[in-house]
């Protein structure tokens, strides 16, 4: 009798049966962020296509190529959304070095560093990243598996009894 009770109710109140993510259950890192542009412009990168500095791109020591990460300025919360095409040293003390488009929409170019958030788009990037990188990620990275919400189906539920109730 219970079990049905609750079905009504996540029927009628769709928007409270859903469980809320964790609000930083994308984020995947925190750190120092620079940016580069001028001196890099036109050459290669690290996955070989040409750097434009007016493009949305960054550097990362470990990420894979072609990821999506959001960069929020901690300060202020500005953000920008960025494709990784490139790699930073690996005895930087800087987490990301972002495009000069990039660090212009962050309001960077003036102060040159600053502490940012890295997040990851959704849930499938998140799991991605745990098969990318197997049983040992990047110490730095914040990594862990997260269930996706229970999702309630839509449309009508059939809330008689059954016979042998």
């Amino acid at each position: 009798m219970w079990n049905w009770v609750l079905i009504v109710v996540a029927a009628i109140l769709p928007e409270y049966a859903q469980p809320e993510m964790a609000s930083d259950a994308l984020l995947i890192q925190e750190g120092t962020a620079s940016f580069y542009g001028r001196r890099f412009h036109l050459r290669k990168t690290s996955n070989g296509e040409i750097f434009h500095m007016d493009s949305l791109t960054a550097a990362h020591k470990t990420l894979p190529f072609n990821t999506r990460v959001k960069v929020t300025r901690v300060d202020n919360g500005e953000s920008v959304w960025v494709r990784i095409n490139d790699r930073l040293p690996r005895n930087s003390k800087r987490i990301i070095d972002l495009s000069r488009k990039a660090a212009t929409d962050l309001g960077l170019l003036h102060d040159g560093i600053t502490k940012v958030r890295i997040e990851v788009e959704n849930l499938q990037e998140i799991h991605r990243l745990i098969e990318y990188y197997g049983e040992e990620p990047p110490a730095t990275i914040r990594l862990r598996p997260v269930e996706d919400p229970i999702q309630i189906p839509e449309g009508e539920l059939d809330l008689s009894i059954p016979p042998n109730f």
